[in-house]
């Protein structure tokens, strides 16, 4: 009998218990240095855990029931767009033909694979407005990166390289926007936001000038809002020889309505894995493909897949390209995903996914903004944020209304972003959830508010009902403990 509750699998463990046990051999012995060289062998076994497949699946069964995840319940974790995805594309990204293929093999062996890059790359790019794309970035945040890396070259590549030392991105930006302009050598200019959460076109038109090498723009922005003025944005920036990046990350609320390239932006990257299907959280796996304008084709990372003659080929020829950003040619897990996704759903499917993620996002905000403050009462896109402040005069923080949500069984959401909301909480219920989970989350929520003025207490002391209590959050974060040190048994 195995208690799992709190044991790890290195506890369970029982010398000469065996999870499964391999035929007799039909072919004759070898030594096994006689197949691997001496130098590459272990000098002592690996201390791997030993126990029977029963206690190894009741184990991980028990654990997997611990947590909390999009097929187990609503989880409208703001920002990033936890949806339900389909296991059909699952299905389709573990077939023998995508998962058992290597990445050394001959171009004339994965001409399939080839393809699939290919098309999902022109997919892309009719979906974003823009002419070209790559799939190698592994990550949004790794997208940017090699976004700007690209707005480096070409500044280069004219001659102004020294004088466009700066980059804008607005206070309600994504916290790896600053970060990746600040990695590849950029000062960062912030723009407040306007009173409608927008960017203050008069701040921007300050700060922009002949320093400018580009601006990032989220939009909709972290607030949930769609920035009114983006044309005059584009127009600003790129009068004034800056390049205008968009971050992607909100892409669920806009697809097959508006693209970035229409609105004037010059590069955007898009998250794979939060807006076509894949799972994530918990570091990944993820995709950040980039998408660019004409001109900034010659600087996209190597190998670029191509079509000839012969068929698809890898193209390295590419002596303006800003070099190669990632092993091989970026997630291709996530991008098989992402190629079904689209497929399945079609241009009018991608139109409706959008539609009804915001129809979603201000079901809730209306129902909402009866009992907590709304900083921006305007109608929102996939996502909205509220604001814990009411309840704050009962000594309630939004801390304690979200720990709460999880005795309802419902996954927080986004808590203090975007920093320019007190007491923020930002939530996206994406267009996978019905009305009834709908209903539920803003009856909950209600409830929520209706103790923080009864019972505070009650909050303060929440979660009552799961596994652990309140952690200590600062020390998980930055003294993680994550490498558990093990000793397997005596073999006796």
């Amino acid at each position: 009998m195995i208690d799992g509750s709190s044991s790890t699998i290195f506890d369970l463990s029982q010398s000469g218990k065996r999870g499964y046990r391999l035929p007799d051999l039909d072919v004759p012995e070898q030594e096994i240095t006689e197949l691997i060289p001496a130098a590459l062998l272990r000098k002592e076994p690996v201390p791997l855990p030993q126990v029977s497949e029963p206690e190894v699946v009741r184990h991980y069964t028990l654990l997997s029931r611990k947590n909390h995840a999009v097929d187990v319940g609503f989880y409208p974790l703001g920002s990033c767009t936890m949806k339900y995805n389909p296991k059909v594309n699952e299905d389709i990204a573990s077939q023998g033909g995508f998962a058992d293929l290597h990445p050394y093999q001959p171009e004339e062996t994965v001409q399939g694979m080839l393809e699939l890059i290919y098309q999902l790359e022109d997919m892309l790019c009719e979906i974003s407005g823009l002419a070209a794309c790559t799939l190698q970035p592994a990550a949004g945040a790794h997208g940017e990166l090699a976004g700007l890396f690209l707005i480096k070259a070409y500044h280069r590549d004219r001659g102004e390289g020294e004088q466009r030392t700066q980059i804008i991105i607005p206070d309600s930006a994504h916290g790896t926007n600053p970060a990746s302009a600040a990695m590849c050598g950029y000062e960062v200019v912030e723009i407040p936001s306007d009173n409608r959460g927008g960017m203050d076109l008069e701040a921007l038109r300050r700060a922009v000038g002949p320093q400018t090498a580009g601006l990032m723009l989220t939009n909709p922005n972290t607030l949930g809002l769609f920035d009114e003025n983006t044309r005059e944005i584009a127009e600003l920036v790129h009068q004034a020889g800056g390049l205008l990046y968009y971050d992607g990350a909100n892409a669920n609320a806009i697809l097959g309505i508006s693209r970035a390239g229409d609105m004037g932006f010059d590069i955007v990257h898009f998250n794979l894995h939060k807006t076509f299907s894949t799972p994530h959280g918990g570091g990944g796996p993820g995709a950040g493909p980039i998408c660019v304008r004409e001109d900034l084709v010659p600087y996209l990372p190597v190998p670029r897949v191509v079509k000839g003659e012969q068929g698809y080929a890898l193209d390295y020829q590419r002596p303006k390209s800003i070099g190669k950003i990632k092993n091989f040619y970026g997630n291709i897990g996530v991008a098989i995903r992402a190629y079904a996704y689209i497929l399945s759903q079609g241009a009018e499917g991608l139109r409706r996914v959008s539609e009804v993620a915001v129809l979603n996002a201000n079901y809730l905000l209306a129902k909402l903004k009866e009992d907590f403050a709304l900083p921006y009462d305007r109608f929102c896109k996939h996502e909205f944020v509220l604001s814990g402040s009411r309840q704050a005069a009962h000594g309630v923080r939004t801390l304690d209304l979200v720990k709460r949500l999880l005795d309802y069984g419902i996954h927080a959401p986004t808590v203090y972003f975007p920093l320019i909301v007190d007491e923020a909480m930002m939530i996206e219920p994406t267009e996978t959830e019905s009305k009834e989970t709908l209903d539920h989350f803003i009856a909950v929520m209600k409830q929520i508010a209706r103790e923080a003025q009864e019972d505070p207490n009650l909050l303060l002391e929440a979660p009552h009902s799961t596994l652990v209590r309140r952690l200590d959050e600062t020390k998980a974060a930055r003294q993680p403990d994550v490498r558990y040190q093990w000793q397997p048994q005596s073999q006796g």
